[in-house]
């Protein structure tokens, strides 16, 4: 068994392990998955300043752009968010809802909670004014959470959920609504 298998046995052990475990595991996921978050924006700001890249806006222009951004990304992720906790789940794989989630912003898009947060981190780069945060990290950080999904999470979501999430994914797009996967029939 290779590390992908074994990592989606974990995730899926946990998923549907105790309640207590799944209880416990919760802020220990929410603080990794941030603090992976906030190295990216790190990383940028250290890539930023040993280069000297020019800033992204004119200081008076990055409130007026971030703050919006940054607020639709909120908006987005919180209303996600409530969605998972309706049916007793967290955003967390750890503390996943125990079925396919498809009220709210669900119904258009399977990941809608981590598309509030690449639009919060794009936001954060306008904010610091970060040519590499915005251009270089942020995408990077899309790439690494899309491999993740495909990789790791949809495969334990095939293994918990079966034939539900099997069709919800073949009739919803990953992050954002109107571009639905083509089938492999459409080829």
């Amino acid at each position: 068994m290779g590390i992908r298998e074994r990592w989606i046995d974990v995730l899926h052990r946990a998923a549907t392990g105790t309640r207590r475990t799944r209880t416990l595991l919760t802020p220990i996921g929410v603080l990794v998955f941030c603090a992976f978050t906030a190295l990216f924006v790190f990383a940028a700001l250290g890539v930023d300043e040993l280069l000297r890249l020019p800033r992204l806006l004119p200081e008076g222009a990055r409130i007026f752009v971030s703050i919006p951004v940054m607020m639709v990304g909120v908006a987005i992720t919180a209303w996600s968010a409530v969605h998972f906790l309706k049916v007793k789940g967290t955003p967390v794989p750890f503390n996943p809802p125990p079925k396919v989630v498809d009220t709210g912003p669900y119904r258009y898009a399977r990941n809608p909670m981590l598309t509030g947060v690449f639009i919060f981190l794009f936001g954060v780069g306008f904010a610091v004014n970060s040519v590499s945060l915005v251009f270089l990290f942020a995408p990077l950080f899309v790439l690494v959470n899309l491999w993740e999904l495909k990789e790791i999470e949809e495969p334990e979501l095939e293994k918990r959920l079966g034939g539900e999430y099997i069709e919800y994914r073949e009739h919803t797009p990953m992050f954002l609504p109107g571009f639905k996967p083509r089938s492999r029939t459409d080829a």
